[in-house]
């Protein structure tokens, strides 16, 4: 069995007066997809958040055996992991490999590695570097977020509704780069409403409703 990339233990997640997410508890590990399903308002968006550290948190969160509630959100991406919020949330006017800079977080000669390996990922974006994100389709625009995040080599990738809005050709296409990720031994954690998009892909499969773990880990 391949080992604990990141453990979550006991989760609450609070917005004021509303808690989004209770005591949740759940594993991924290195070279596995883990599917977060669950319906709008589940709790999926703040439980990756709470992972990444964009929001306040009560128990623990583990990564590769150590506890990383204490970091910053920078912190946390410098030791491995990696969010694509929901949105892809790119960077309209700039090109497609000035956006894929922006992910870089190492040395000249990294960077340029990273980027060659984003493209041999995603061959639409090789074909067009210099376009502007905008330019771009739905789909292409997915890949370059998901390209961005990776460009920091992440051990653990966390994804918020990769398929939203995608055609199923090219949320095939999106799913089956996801797969080729943990063959370079990432985890892989997403949270979708879609289960169509991820039950293909996911080795384990777990539900969010109203904020809880409707099944175990």
């Amino acid at each position: 069995m391949s080992q604990p990339s990141l453990h979550v233990e006991s989760l609450t997640v609070s917005h004021g007066a509303v808690t989004a997410l209770r005591d949740v508890t759940f594993t991924a590990r290195s070279g596995e997809i883990t599917a977060l399903i669950g319906t709008n308002g589940a709790g999926k968006s703040s439980l990756l958040r709470a992972i990444i550290g964009l929001a306040s948190s009560k128990g623990d969160i583990f990564f590769q055996g150590d506890n990383i509630n204490h970091l910053a959100t920078e912190d946390r991406i410098r030791a491995g992991l990696a969010l694509v919020p929901e949105g892809r949330r790119v960077f309209p006017g700039m090109t497609v490999e000035e956006n894929l800079l922006v992910g870089g977080i190492r040395g000249r000669a990294e960077r340029r590695l990273s980027i060659d390996e984003v493209y041999a990922l995603f061959p639409p974006l090789a074909d067009r570097p210099s376009d502007r994100a905008w330019q771009l389709s739905g789909g292409q625009q997915q890949m370059l977020a998901i390209g961005r995040a990776l460009m920091a080599r992440p051990r653990i990738f966390l994804l918020d509704e990769p398929s939203l809005g995608l055609s199923p050709r090219i949320a095939r296409d999106v799913a089956e780069s996801l797969k080729a990720l943990t063959e370079k031994g990432a985890a892989v954690v997403i949270a979708e409403q879609n289960s169509g998009f991820v039950q293909p892909i996911a080795d384990r499969t777990l539900t969010l409703s109203n904020g809880q773990m409707a099944l175990p880990d």
